[in-house]
Formats: structure tokens, C-alpha cells, sequence
């Protein structure tokens, strides 16, 4: 089979929303709010905390990744990636009561870049009750062929921000949130793996917490409810690294940002 003949292909999860999973993301984030219980509106972007798939270990491929071929197309580049996202939100997802989240091959695209093949491959998700869709989203992601050479440099993080905060992952935030998520993907805990592999200086900060993070700050600069919410990834953040969620006003919505510790560019993301 080709790549493209998985577009369409669907696969459906349900979950029972139970409200552990996400009392256990305020304490992996150290949030100071009170605690979140039955009934209580799951925070944007946390569901991926659920409809986690549990892939048995002789079903995982070298970097941890349930292998492709499944629901996944089969491509032939080894290096998975989050490249992005975009999310519509509908209406709340409260927690204890259960879900479904309905995920469809959308699109599959090879290129040519500056490391050589790529393969883009779009999810789309439904996620919701039987009342309605809570949460669309589309994610990108991105297979590319082993590293050759120098990374390419990225560009500087804009200055121009009008309200910051601060993070700064560990080792074990990055554990905590890869048992959260079910996400096997070694460069967020193998150090070797990561290095010697994948060619990293250090563990990978994954890109969905970089964009939670950039959610959390756009929650405190937005008057009324999020409907929208894009993100692109620009270059990896890495364990232990000092970096900065920045954002502006832009238009009727957000502009959002991470900077990295040498003023780099990490991700971009505009809300609404």
C-alpha cells in the first residue's frame, strides 16, 4: 500500500473522562488552582491526557512510537515529529462524564526539504458527548529521515511581547507527562536514545506541553472563552533549558510565542 491509501482510514476511542489524569497535570505543572473534579470543564488542549492508546511493546517501533502501518500510514522515513496543530473548541468537555474522540487520516503529502524526504501526514479529531463535538482538531505530523549534518538555525524570537512567563522542564516533568499522555517516544526520556540517535544535545521537551504552556498564558490575557487555538512547532526546547512563553494582542485574538534560552524561536501559535 501507498501512504495515501490511508487517507480516510478512521479509528474511535471512548474514555470515561476520569478526573485523575487531570488533577495529576496541575501537580506535573505545579498549577495553583483548586482541584478538578466530576463535572468540572477539562482544560483546552488536555485531552490529550486521554483516549490514550495503550500499544502492546512488541507493537512499538525503534523510538518508542507504536509502529506505523496501523492507523498510522506507513511511510518510509524513520523520525516522527509534532509539527502542529489547529483547534476548534465547541463547547465544554466535563470531566466523569464519558467521551469519544473519532480520528481520520485527512491528508498524506511527500516533499522534498532541506534534510531530504518528508512525509506530512494530518489527523483530524472529534472529540465529544452524544449532546455535540466539544473539540475539533487537525495535527500534523511530520516524518523525516535521520539527521545529516548541522541543524539548520532558527530564527530570533520576536521581542515585542506584552506579557511573559517563565518555565523551565525537568527531567521529571518530562517523565510525568509522557506517563500521562502514554507517549513512548524516547527522546522525552532516553538520554542515549536522544543523542546518540536522534542526534539532540539533551531530552526533548515535547511539543503538546509547549503548546499547553502557551494555552496557559493565553487563558490570562484573553477576556471570554477560547474558541481557537494554532500552533506551529520551529525548534525543539530541551530538559533543564530556561524558556519563556511570550504573547501580544493581534487583531480580536493572541499572538504567542517560545522563546528558548538563547533567544531562539520555538514555537509560534496565534488564539482567539
Amino acid at each position: 500500500m501507498e501512504p495515501t491509501d490511508w487517507i480516510g482510514r478512521v479509528e474511535t476511542r471512548e474514555d470515561a473522562m476520569e478526573p485523575w489524569a487531570a488533577q495529576a497535570m496541575l501537580a506535573t505543572l505545579d498549577l495553583s488552582r483548586r482541584p478538578l473534579g466530576p463535572g468540572d470543564p477539562l482544560p483546552p488542549f488536555w485531552h490529550w491526557l486521554y483516549f490514550r492508546e495503550a500499544a502492546a511493546r512488541s507493537a512499538l517501533g525503534p523510538d518508542g512510537h507504536p509502529a506505523v502501518g496501523g492507523f498510522m500510514p506507513k511511510v518510509p522515513q524513520p523520525r516522527r515529529m509534532w509539527a502542529g496543530g489547529r483547534l476548534e473548541f465547541h463547547g465544554p468537555l466535563p470531566l466523569g462524564a464519558p467521551a469519544t474522540r473519532r480520528s481520520e487520516i485527512a491528508d498524506v503529502q511527500a516533499r522534498e526539504g532541506r534534510s531530504g524526504s518528508l512525509t506530512f501526514v494530518t489527523v483530524r479529531h472529534e472529540i465529544g458527548r452524544a449532546k455535540g463535538l466539544s473539540a475539533t482538531e487537525e495535527q500534523d505530523i511530520v516524518y523525516r529521515e535521520d539527521a545529516k549534518g548541522p541543524p539548520r538555525e532558527p530564527p530570533r524570537a520576536p521581542e515585542d511581547f506584552t506579557q511573559r512567563r517563565g518555565w523551565r522542564c525537568d527531567s521529571t516533568v518530562l517523565f510525568r507527562y509522557s506517563a500521562l499522555t502514554f507517549n513512548g517516544h524516547r527522546i522525552h526520556y532516553d538520554l542515549r536514545h536522544a543523542r546518540e540517535v536522534e542526534g539532540y544535545p539533551g531530552l526533548v521537551v515535547h511539543g503538546p506541553l509547549l503548546a499547553t504552556l502557551l494555552l496557559e498564558l493565553a487563558a490570562e490575557m484573553m477576556p471570554g472563552p477560547l474558541r481557537r487555538f494554532s500552533f506551529r512547532a520551529v525548534a525543539p526546547v530541551f530538559c533543564d533549558e530556561a524558556f519563556e512563553c511570550l504573547g501580544k494582542p493581534a487583531g480580536d485574538g493572541i499572538e504567542l510565542w517560545v522563546r528558548g534560552a538563547n533567544g531562539r524561536l520555538a514555537m509560534t501559535a496565534q488564539a482567539e
